[in-house]
């Protein structure tokens, strides 16, 4: 059951070092790939109007009062999330780099082509969609283990300074970034609630679906 799986599985084309500067080219695809359906998920969510995750709320916060589209502030809030890391311990890899161009590029570029379903049935839907689809590109990018997005690592490294469970660190982060980005006039609602409950699941899913597919 995929539900039960506690560590991130390996698969041939896993790097063996999280900080490998040279990785082999297909663990360097499916990084790509996982980053690329990840941010896709992410662009598709703030599309369906419904909502988006906590740190896409904080971004449309930002755009809406700056002017600048929402995959530019993500790429800058990314960016400030990574620098915190100096406060840390934390070590980025070719994946913490990679995560931050592509997923912002993918929003722009999904809310660029892709247009918002005209009923509330096909807007539900979507979001639905694009959660499944944010955990299967976790999945594919955290199996290839080539270092945490900037969020993941922000997280990881609190809980090492605090020694506080990895569930409140990572509830405080979540609470505060949509809390600024409702303040500044991003869009919280259902879509927000289905990332925040079926997250964790969905990346269970893919994880289980990646490993069920490679380990043959």
């Amino acid at each position: 059951m995929f539900l039960t799986i506690k560590k991130i599985p390996k698969v041939s084309w896993s790097s063996k070092k999280p900080y490998n500067l040279r990785p082999n080219f297909s663990t360097f695809i499916f990084l790509c790939i996982g980053l690329a359906i990840f941010g896709l998920g992410e662009g598709l969510l703030i599309i369906s109007l419904t909502g988006a995750s906590p740190w896409s709320v904080l971004a449309q916060g930002i755009s809406i009062n700056l002017g600048y589209s929402i995959g530019l502030v993500t790429f800058f809030v990314s960016l400030f999330a990574l620098s915190l890391w100096i406060f840390l311990s934390q070590k980025p890899g070719i994946g913490t780099i990679l995560n931050i161009i592509i997923i912002a590029l993918m929003i722009d570029l999904s809310i660029f082509y892709i247009d918002t379903p005209q009923n509330y049935i096909g807007q539900l839907s979507m979001a639905v969609f694009a959660v499944l689809l944010v955990g299967l590109g976790s999945g594919i990018y955290l199996i290839a283990n080539l270092g945490p997005g900037p969020r993941d690592g922000l997280m990881t490294g609190i809980q090492r300074k605090t020694n506080f469970p990895i569930a409140a660190v990572r509830a405080f982060l979540e609470i505060t970034v949509v809390s600024i980005g409702w303040y500044l006039g991003g869009t919280v609602g259902i879509g927000t609630l289905l990332f925040a409950f079926g997250i964790g699941p969905a990346v269970a899913l893919g994880l289980f679906l990646v490993k069920k597919v490679f380990s043959k």
